[in-house]
C-alpha cells in the first residue's frame, strides 16, 4: 500500500511543565497561548489537506485520514501530520491503468501544498502511465503483425485520402 501523506510532520515541541491541562482553570502563558493557536492552525492546514486527498481518491481511497496528534498545553490534541492509504495497483488493461494512473496523480497532488511523499506518488503514478502506455503501443504492434486492423485508423486515413482532412484530426467511426 502507497500512502498519499500530509506536508512535513511538525512538532513544536512539548509545553512547559506545569501548563493548563484539561479541565483545569489556570490561564495559559502567552507563549502557551501562541502555541495553542499554531497548533490549532496546523491541526486545521493538515486535515484539509487529508480531506482533498480523500475527495479526490474517490474509491482509491483504501482507508480514511489517519492523524498523529500533539497534546497542547490546553490539554487538547491537534493533528500535526496525517495519511491517506491510496490503491496504486495497475488495472486489468493498459486502458483501465493509464486512467488509474491519473485519478492516482490527481489524488496525490490535490491538496493546494503536496508534500514531498504525495509528489512522489505522483511521480509513481506517471511512470505507471508511461509503462501502460508503452504496453498499449506494444499491443497495438502485436495487433497489427497479427494482422488485425484498428478500424478508426483506416477509416480515418481514408477519410483524409478521400477528403484532404489535415492530419491530426480526428474523425469519429463507429464500425
Amino acid at each position: 500500500m502507497l500512502v498519499a501523506s500530509s506536508a512535513s510532520y511538525r512538532t513544536y515541541g512539548s509545553p512547559a511543565a506545569g501548563g493548563a491541562q484539561a479541565g483545569n482553570r489556570q490561564q495559559l502563558s502567552d507563549d502557551e497561548q501562541q502555541l495553542v493557536a499554531r497548533l490549532q492552525a496546523r491541526d486545521r492546514e493538515v486535515r484539509q489537506h487529508e480531506q482533498a486527498h480523500l475527495a479526490a481518491a474517490g474509491g482509491l481511497a483504501v482507508s480514511g485520514a489517519s492523524y498523529s496528534y500533539q497534546r497542547g498545553p490546553d490539554g487538547k490534541n491537534y493533528a500535526i501530520g496525517g495519511e491517506v492509504g491510496i490503491d496504486v495497483s495497475p488495472g486489468s488493461t493498459p486502458e483501465e491503468t493509464l486512467a488509474k494512473a491519473e485519478r492516482i496523480r490527481a489524488a496525490a497532488l490535490a491538496p493546494a501544498n503536496p508534500s514531498g511523499q504525495d509528489r512522489a506518488v505522483a511521480a509513481q503514478a506517471a511512470s505507471m502511465a508511461q509503462e501502460a502506455q508503452a504496453d498499449k503501443a506494444t499491443r497495438g504492434n502485436e495487433n497489427a503483425a497479427n494482422g488485425e486492423v484498428d478500424r478508426s485508423a483506416a477509416v480515418n486515413r481514408a477519410y483524409s485520402a478521400n477528403f484532404g482532412t489535415a492530419s491530426g484530426n480526428r474523425i469519429q467511426a463507429w464500425a
